[in-house]
């Protein structure tokens, strides 16, 4: 069997993403993954290798679980460019939240820092 057509079970699929066996099913459940079945035994194609990656890196991105949903069923209901082009929309979109989220951190760090110096410098020196 070529390499591409491999197929990994389930206690496999959760050590190459390092996730839980119930982080595994419940993208099975939500529909993100859809592995093979051979009785109680699940098998994951290259497809679904491939789609844990976009899941966990949308993950990492801070994506929702349902705007991931969403982006991967244009791939299965439109192809390949609409889905690109719906992905920059979204990271477009993303890029705009974190840079909020980074700004309003470095207050909270500039904030707690000033606090902490103005604390500091009541104490007695030792």
């Amino acid at each position: 069997m070529p390499e591409t057509d491999e197929r990994l079970s389930f206690k496999e699929m959760c050590a190459r993403f390092d996730v839980t066996p119930r982080t595994l099913r419940y993208y099975e459940y939500i529909e993100l993954l859809s592995p093979d079945r051979e009785g109680r035994a699940r098998w994951y194609r290259p497809r679904d290798v491939a789609r844990m990656t976009l899941i966990l890196r949308g993950r990492r991105w801070g994506f929702s679980l349902e705007e991931i949903r969403q982006w991967l069923r244009i791939y299965d209901e439109a192809g390949t460019e609409a889905q690109m082009r719906a992905w920059v929309e979204l990271a477009d979109r993303q890029l705009a939240t974190l840079g909020e989220e980074a700004r309003q951190l470095e207050q909270a760090i500039d904030s707690l820092r000033r606090t902490r110096d103005e604390v500091a410098a009541t104490l007695p020196e030792k």
